[in-house]
């Protein structure tokens, strides 16, 4: 039962936190820029068209972090925030360094290493996987990390980041 508990306070926490992100960005709460903001922030990052990938991040963050908190499909929220989280790690924050107050990688690191103990151990009893039956075996759980991984490929190696010197909100 205590690594139930730890599971689910594992995935309510990180749970939480990607889905006030997606918030953020979503409906401007929390000091976040909202869609319009957050559209025009990807396409400073040189993503285009923005709107669609700016949709895109939101629904990653916001739907994958509200998976994760009632423990529902866990195992494709989790792939899907990996693969949102390599790709503000690539295109955002490693050019800054390894510390979050320089603007570096350590805060999604460490989301990202939380989401992927979540994929591997699982949604544990205290979850609406479990509760309703779901099982996801291991063929199940790679393909969706391939395929994860493949569209993080691609959102990270779409047309080069504009150089535009105006912050970028994550």
């Amino acid at each position: 039962m205590a690594v139930d508990v730890g599971l689910l306070i594992l995935r309510v926490s990180i749970g939480l936190i990607f889905a006030a992100h997606g918030a953020q960005k979503a409906f401007g709460w929390w000091g976040g820029p909202g869609l319009s903001g957050w559209t025009a922030a990807t396409a400073r990052m040189g993503w285009h068209p923005a709107r669609p990938w700016a949709l895109l991040g939101i629904v990653s963050e916001l739907g994958g972090g509200l998976l994760l908190v009632a423990g529902l499909l866990v195992p494709f929220a989790a792939v899907v925030l990996l693969a949102q989280t390599l790709v503000i790690i690539v295109r955002v924050h490693l050019q800054n360094g390894f510390w979050n107050g320089k603007g570096g990688i350590e805060f999604p690191l460490m989301l990202g290493l939380g989401t992927a103990a979540l994929f591997v151990a699982g949604a544990g009893a205290l979850s609406l996987d479990l509760t309703l039956g779901l099982s996801f075996g291991p063929p199940v759980r790679v393909a969706a990390l391939a395929l994860a991984l493949a569209g993080a490929c691609v959102a990270v190696w779409w047309p080069a980041p504009s150089t535009a010197n105006e912050p970028i909100h994550t």
